[in-house]
């Protein structure tokens, strides 16, 4: 990263770690754009991301997964943890360009780290720069070490009109979605044990953010995708994003995937999107051979950094689509 112009010691003293508070959320949201913008070049670093939204939306799922770092009676860092039951991943971590390489990230890290433990993690991972150093080598200094890439995939959602039987889950009744939400846990634990969504699904209802999709066989539910839609959400405008998908493993798993594709499709086409977008870890090799074959393309990818190389659900046979940014 660019060394600061300003006169500024190795490290600073008098840096303040702790909760983001709602009024915060626009500063917050100024330092991820201006730092990522600046990280790639930019030639206005502001622009980056467009308007898709990654810190309200979790910040209103999680109030105290969002960590601040405060110099001088300003927020000058953040970072985002997110949990998913007995997994756990963290970032944006984004700092002001003007102090970067000052050891602000590492104190944000502490804190962090000790959110996982009072969580319970088992998983534990992030998403970064394949291609900094810097970042890896920082990420290692607690634990994280890099392991498979993790593609950021895109697809034309087209107009040809197919027909997938799926359902909504903005379409139940309130005892429906207790029940569905439970099912929900039951799917993604047979993935890995403890892994559970609901958070993230009830954030896309609460907020309006796009819907999560579900896919059954007879009444068990063999596929789910929390989707987001259009501005001010994690997609942006004409598009459809898929900040986790799953179907069932053992035999048919292939087949239930498409058919859940094809749903995310069907959905982002009804919401008048024009592009899907999914990541996957490239560990899980089945999955994105099946999504090549779908006609994603990869756009980016990045570097899953796992706690201890624990490999989670990062394997060949998982049909698991998601990216920890």
């Amino acid at each position: 990263m660019t060394a600061t112009p300003n006169p500024l010691p190795s490290k600073l003293s008098g840096v303040t770690i702790r909760a983001v508070q709602e009024h915060e959320l626009p500063a917050v949201d100024r330092i991820f754009r201006l730092a990522f913008g600046t990280f790639l070049g930019l030639p206005d670093p502001m622009k980056f991301s467009g308007d898709a939204d990654f810190i309200r939306t979790r910040w209103l799922a999680d109030p105290s997964a969002v960590i601040g770092a405060e110099l001088d009676g300003e927020l000058v860092g953040t970072n985002l943890a997110t949990r998913w039951g007995s997994v756990g991943f963290f970032g944006p971590l984004t700092i002001r360009p003007d102090l970067w390489n000052k050891g602000i990230a590492q104190l944000l890290m502490g804190p962090t780290m000790e959110l996982f433990n009072e969580w319970g993690v088992r998983h534990a991972g992030l998403f970064t720069f394949a291609s900094s150093a810097k970042h890896v080598g920082l990420y290692q200094k607690f634990g994280f070490w890099p392991r498979f890439l993790t593609a950021l995939m895109e697809k034309p959602i087209g107009t040809e009109s197919t027909s997938t039987q799926w359902t909504r889950f903005s379409a139940l009744s309130g005892p429906e979605k207790q029940a569905c939400l439970e099912a929900c846990r039951e799917l993604t634990s047979s993935i890995f044990e403890g892994l559970d969504l609901v958070r993230e699904i009830l954030a896309v209802d609460v907020q309006r953010l796009g819907d999560t999709l579900l896919t059954w066989s007879g009444s068990q539910l063999v596929g789910l995708a929390v989707c987001h839609e259009g501005p001010g959400t994690e997609a942006g405008t004409g598009k459809c994003y898929i900040k986790f998908g799953c179907a069932r493993g053992g035999p048919g798993a292939a087949r239930e995937f498409r058919r859940l594709l094809n749903a995310c499709r069907e959905f982002g086409l009804s919401m008048d999107a024009n592009t899907l977008v999914a990541g996957v870890n490239l560990a899980r090799l089945d999955a994105y051979r099946e999504m090549l074959q779908a006609g994603f393309r990869t756009m980016t990818q990045g570097v899953a950094m796992q706690r201890n190389s624990d490999p989670g659900y990062n394997r060949p046979e998982v049909f698991v689509m998601d990216d920890w940014r």
